[in-house]
């Protein structure tokens, strides 16, 4: 059986050239690599066509947030405007991996040429050297698509919207947020808590609704989600509400120190978001929600 797979791949980098050679190298099975870049000043862009890739970048001179402001629109741009070679993208950041098992699963099931939209499947994170299995909040993901039939929403931790079947595949990719550092974490979670912000006030503002049954029972899983994170944010106390729901809820104590420390990371950057929304709407003009 031949190595390759038909599989395109697009990588979402900016000032990557630490952690994207591991990545490239565990998509080496690809011959459809993409680079999409939104403005690296490091040697991102050399070791990503040194490795063969094809490279697009997409800059924001007027804004210095990530993705200019706006995930959901760099990366359905690139969904609409990249000419990938295959009819199913795999999407990764630069400090994730394509595991062996993930791609022996994708040849075996793309292999009986399912009629799904995209595929919805693991991500292991680590942390202080160990897999924290239980305290990630949301460790099932969509990274597997018909980018056609995909866009996405939310400034920020964008949300897929798929327009078809999503099926959950039995495998996993690994993931190193921790990589570069924890100062590198707390600058990315700074600007990330900007846009959260903004999200969250708008939409207060055009007064959308969420539901629990939505959140509990809906077949979907990306509706239920959607639900769920509506209905969190308008939760009081909600720095401890997370604390308590990944290290209690989630049994994160299972994952011992890392765990723990986890778990309060994701508290302190809840209330960086809540003091942001705060700060935003008491600027907001009288009369206006």
């Amino acid at each position: 059986m031949s190595d390759r797979l038909n599989v395109s791949v697009l990588i979402l980098t900016k000032n990557e050239q630490q952690d994207l050679p591991g990545c490239l190298a565990s998509v080496s099975w690809c011959d459809d690599v993409h680079v999409y870049d939104s403005g690296s000043t490091d040697d991102t862009i050399k070791i990503a066509e040194a490795a063969g890739a094809k490279v697009t970048q997409r800059t924001y001179p007027g804004s210095s947030a990530p993705f200019g402001g706006n995930e959901a629109a760099h990366r359905t741009w690139a969904l609409r405007n990249l000419p990938f070679q295959h009819q199913w993208l795999l999407l990764l950041d630069a400090d994730e991996r394509a595991t062996p098992h993930l791609v022996q699963t994708m040849r075996r099931r793309l292999a009986g040429q399912p009629d799904c939209a995209a595929f919805r499947f693991c991500r292991r994170d680590f942390f202080l050297g160990r897999w924290i299995k239980h305290v990630t909040p949301s460790p099932q993901h969509i990274r597997l698509i018909r980018p056609e039939k995909v866009s996405y929403e939310r400034l920020i931790n964008t949300v897929a919207e798929v327009n078809g079947r999503v099926e959950d595949l039995d495998t996993y990719f690994d993931h190193h947020p921790f990589s570069k550092g924890m100062a590198h974490w707390f600058a990315k979670h700074n600007g990330y808590s900007d846009l959260e912000a903004r999200e969250l006030v708008n939409k207060l503002r055009t007064g959308e609704q969420f539901k629990w049954r939505v959140a509990l029972f809906d077949k979907d899983v990306s509706e239920r989600r959607r639900h769920q994170k509506g209905l969190y944010y308008q939760m009081p106390l909600r720095p401890l509400v997370m604390f308590l729901g990944l290290y209690l809820g989630k049994r994160g104590f299972l994952d011992g120190r890392a765990g723990f420390v986890f778990a309060v990371l994701r508290a302190i950057y809840e209330y960086m978001i809540v003091l942001k929304v705060d700060e935003i709407r008491a600027h907001v003009p009288a009369g206006e929600p």
